[in-house]
């Protein structure tokens, strides 16, 4: 498949997972009605998601670095679009649930290898512009899922809205089914009992954080198993993650400010919502209006990160751009009049949009090309455990009864300090040398015989 086929099959997939948790969002309400189900049903169809695909994102991309990114991307997306159309023939909520997690399960296949893919297919000092593009269309659907969501719910119901990715996903999934990828020398074997350790401890983890029942429990297993399993890849021959991946200080920073930085955007989002509805008593409509500058300059934001990243370097790009964030949440939880709040949002748009391009860039380019997958699972992994980390938060303080502004606090604080994650991300003269020099994100080619 060639560099930009393979962009725009990135860029569908990554569009396809954002759009249909944007939309489920708003057609949870009419889907509780309809199959008359409870709170705590309707609170699973997106948990069992979340659990699925959390659990499983690292061992896929593994996968992939060992069997070829365009064939788990091609399965991933075959499986996700059929289990889409299952949801929206499901005579049952339990149905749908059910279908909910074999979603998550597709989905975990084919986010690392969006990523994946990209790697193979771009030299390290291209891969900033492929990045930015994939990360502008997922904020293009965060934008447009709701409106569209909305419309659809409201006209044909909320079964249509999970017939919108079907198409797309079964047309490129058998397109990517049809490439041969190139053949790997020599696959590391792979590492089942700490993926199953991994994937258990994640999954316990996800649980935790989302305060269901029995959390106690899931927290002590957490534990227990999350020290099995350091304690496995310790002695593993071939393990689960590479040291290559882990071993670098740069990919840790950008993956603990990627989570820390989710964590602000979705736990303020969260609060915000409180506050434009709840205490300033607009209506949704108005709401999702005043929020919007968020997603447009998260757009925005993409390819001028990309020009920043390429002039002084990820360093100073991202504890600007977590600065800009953390004001963005502060501004939001100081003032009640509409144009402040507007540029509030933009500002933590502008922000998040920077931050979620460089520290992906960084991921991926330091990794080495048979690692890519991997690489691209902590990545998605860490895009998803964030946003529960942030919600959880924001959800504990906002009980406390002194409204939204608490929440926004601490979490403007969170992301100022997510900024000083920066000091370990390479500068403007080390992605240089990196790009361009005797490095480890050069490809190895073979000598010839």
């Amino acid at each position: 498949m060639n560099p930009r086929l393979t962009l725009a099959s990135s860029v569908v997939g990554a569009v396809i997972v954002a759009l249909d948790g944007t939309v489920l969002t708003v057609a949870q309400p009419s889907l509780q009605r309809d199959l008359g189900a409870s709170f705590a049903q309707v609170q699973w169809t997106s948990t069992g998601y979340l659990i699925a695909v959390a659990s499983l994102l690292v061992f896929a991309g593994r996968l992939g670095d060992r069997h070829g990114h365009h064939r788990l991307f091609g399965i991933g997306m075959l499986g996700f679009g059929a289990a889409s159309a299952g949801i929206a023939l499901a005579p049952g909520v339990g149905w749908v649930i059910g279908l909910r997690v074999v979603q998550g399960v597709f989905g975990a296949l084919l986010q690392p290898a969006t990523l994946g893919m990209l790697r193979a297919a771009f030299p390290p000092d291209r891969l900033r512009t492929p990045i930015a593009v994939r990360t502008a269309a997922i904020g293009v659907a965060a934008a447009v899922g709701p409106l569209l969501g909305g419309a659809l719910v409201a006209g044909p119901g909320w079964r249509v809205v999970f017939l919108l990715n079907v198409v797309p996903a079964l047309v490129l999934g058998t397109l990517a089914l049809t490439v041969r990828p190139p053949r790997t020398a020599s696959p590391a074997r792979l590492d089942v009992p700490g993926a199953l350790l991994l994937a258990l401890t994640l999954a316990c983890l996800v649980h935790v954080l989302v305060a269901l029942p029995g959390w106690v429990w899931t927290a002590s297993t957490a534990a227990v198993t999350g020290a099995a399993f350091v304690r496995h890849e310790r002695r593993t021959a071939s393990p689960l993650l590479p040291p290559s991946v882990i071993g670098s200080r740069a990919v840790g920073s950008a993956l603990a400010m990627l989570v820390t930085a989710s964590a602000a955007l979705s736990g303020a989002l969260f609060a915000g919502t409180f506050l434009l509805q709840d205490t300033l008593g607009l209506d949704p409509f108005r709401s999702a209006l005043v929020s919007l500058p968020l997603a447009a300059l998260m757009v925005a934001a993409a390819p001028t990160c990309a020009v920043l990243l390429r002039r002084v370097g990820a360093r100073r790009t991202t504890a600007a751009a977590m600065a800009l964030l953390a004001l963005g949440i502060l501004v939001l939880s100081r003032t009640p009049a509409i144009p402040l709040l507007c540029t509030a949002f933009a500002l933590v748009g502008a922000g998040f949009g920077t931050v979620m391009v460089a520290a992906t860039h960084v991921v991926v380019r330091e990794a080495p090309v048979e690692s890519a997958g991997v690489a691209g699972g902590l990545q998605q992994t860490a895009m998803n455990v964030g946003p529960v980390l942030g919600v959880a938060v924001a959800t504990a303080l906002l009980g406390t009864g002194d409204g939204p502004g608490l929440p926004l606090g601490v979490l403007a604080a969170l992301a100022l300090a997510g900024a000083a994650l920066g000091r370990a991300l390479p500068g403007r003269r080390e992605a240089a040398m990196n790009d361009h020099g005797d490095s480890k994100d050069r490809t190895r080619v073979p000598a010839q015989r």
